[in-house]
C-alpha cells in the first residue's frame, strides 16, 4: 500500500510551489501518492483533487465573509478526507487563514504537518507563531529574515530560499515577443498586471485605465495588459472591458513574464507578480487596493515599514508602492512617467532589483530542499 501525503494550496503561486515539492517527492518517495486541495499545477503533477483551490481564492478581511459558508464546506471536505485516508504527512502551502486552522485539525489526528511559505506574522497577527509552534513539525520559509523571527518564537523554521529566484526568465527575446504580439518599436511599452484574482483585479481596473489615459496624453506609449492563462474564460469576456475599451490597451494572455521582461515600465499588483517583475529586473510601479472596510480594520494591525515584499527584502524603498487611497490614476501615471522619462531612474531601480535578487538567491532548488527535508523527516520517523 502506498504512502499517502495530503497537499494543499489556496492560490496560484502556492499551487506552483506545492507542485514543485510534489515532483521532487515523487523521485525521493516513488511509492507515495498525493491528494488534497489542488490547482492546475498540482493536478498536472498527479495530485488527486479533493478540493479545487480556486474555491478558496479570496482576499481581504471583509471580502471573505460572504464566502465563509462555502470555504468552511471545503474545509470539512478536506478534513474528512484526511480522517479516511490518514496520510503519513500533510504539506500546507501559504493561505494561512485556511491552513492554520487545518493544521490544528491535522495535528489532533496525529498527522505531521509541514508548512511551506510562512504566514506574515512578523507584519501582523504575531499570535500565528504560537499556532505554528504547537501544530507544525517544520516551517519552510522563503524569505531570509523570516527564519530568525520564527526560531525566536519556538517554531521549527528553516529558510529554504525563494522558489522564484534564479528561475524567472522570459521565454522569448524582445524582438520575437514584439513580433508575435504586433507591438510597434517606435514607442515605449507599458505592461499592466492588475492581478490574478477576480476581486482584486476588479478594484484595480478603473485606476489603471485612468493612469493609461494620463500617460498617453503626456507620452504616447504602447499598453498591454498581461493576464494569466484562462483568465478571460474564468472571469468572462467583458471583465477587462473597463481597461481595454477604445483599443488603447491590448490583452496578452499567458505570457506575463515576457510582457514584464520586455516592458519599459510595468505597473504590477503587489504580490507574486511584483516579485517576478523584480527578479526579471523590470522597472515597475506596485499598487494594491482592498475594500475600504478591510483597510479600516486591517491597517492598524500592520506593523511594517513597507507593504511590498520587494522593499521589505531590500530594507529600503526600491520601487514605488501605491496602496489603497494612494492608488489613483494620477499617482500611478506620475510614478510611471518618472521612470519613462528618465533613463537614470530606470538604471538606479534595476540596480536595486538586482540587489533583491541576490538577497533571495540560494544554492540549489528551494523546492527540492523542502522535499528532501520532508522525506528525511518521514524516513527518520519510520526508522524509529
Amino acid at each position: 500500500m502506498s504512502t499517502q501525503i495530503l497537499v494543499s494550496a489556496g492560490e496560484a503561486s502556492g499551487d506552483h510551489y506545492a507542485a514543485g515539492v510534489v515532483t521532487h517527492l515523487q523521485r525521493l518517495m516513488p511509492e507515495a501518492g498525493f491528494f488534497g486541495c489542488t490547482g492546475a499545477a498540482m493536478r498536472e503533477a498527479g495530485v488527486r483533487t479533493v478540493v479545487d483551490s480556486a474555491s478558496l481564492s479570496v482576499v481581504g478581511l471583509v471580502e471573505v465573509l460572504h464566502h465563509i459558508p462555502r470555504i468552511f464546506g471545503e474545509f470539512r471536505k478536506l478534513v474528512r478526507a484526511a480522517e479516511v485516508v490518514r496520510p503519513a504527512a500533510a504539506i500546507l502551502t501559504d493561505s494561512p487563514d485556511f491552513h492554520l486552522r487545518l493544521a490544528v485539525k491535522l495535528r489532533k489526528l496525529g498527522i505531521p504537518v509541514f508548512y511551506l511559505v510562512a504566514p506574515q506574522a512578523w507584519a501582523w497577527r504575531a499570535g500565528r507563531a504560537r499556532i505554528l509552534q504547537r501544530n507544525v513539525r517544520e516551517l519552510h520559509c522563503i524569505f531570509p529574515f523570516e527564519e530568525k523571527f520564527f526560531l525566536d518564537r519556538g517554531v521549527n523554521a528553516h529558510y529554504i530560499g525563494h522558489p522564484l529566484a534564479g528561475t524567472v526568465h522570459p521565454t522569448l527575446d524582445r524582438e520575437s515577443f514584439f513580433q508575435k504580439h504586433g507591438i510597434p518599436w517606435d514607442k515605449p511599452l507599458v505592461t499592466l498586471c492588475p492581478g490574478s484574482r477576480r476581486g482584486e483585479t476588479a478594484r484595480h481596473l478603473a485606476p489603471l485605465r485612468d493612469a493609461v489615459d494620463r500617460i498617453q496624453s503626456r507620452r504616447p506609449a504602447t499598453f498591454i495588459v498581461a493576464i494569466p492563462a484562462g483568465a478571460r474564460e474564468r472571469f468572462g469576456e467583458d471583465f477587462y472591458q473597463p481597461l481595454i475599451r477604445g483599443g488603447i490597451v491590448k490583452v496578452v494572455e499567458g505570457a506575463t513574464r515576457d510582457a514584464m521582461a520586455h516592458a519599459d515600465v510595468t505597473l504590477a499588483a503587489s504580490g507574486t507578480v511584483a516579485m517576478e517583475a523584480a527578479l526579471l529586473g523590470a522597472p515597475l510601479v506596485s499598487f494594491y487596493r482592498v475594500t475600504p472596510l478591510t483597510w479600516h480594520i486591517g491597517r492598524p494591525l500592520v506593523n511594517v515599514p513597507f507593504y511590498t515584499m520587494v522593499n521589505l527584502v531590500a530594507g529600503r524603498r526600491v520601487i514605488p508602492e501605491l496602496i489603497q487611497d494612494e492608488m489613483t490614476g494620477e499617482r500611478i501615471a506620475s510614478e510611471a512617467l518618472a521612470l519613462l522619462e528618465s533613463e537614470s531612474a530606470r538604471v538606479e531601480m534595476k540596480a536595486g532589483l538586482q540587489e533583491v535578487a541576490q538577497l533571495l538567491a540560494s544554492q540549489g532548488d528551494p523546492l527540492e530542499v523542502s522535499a528532501r527535508r520532508i522525506a528525511a523527516s518521514l524516513e527518520g520517523e519510520n526508522g524509529r
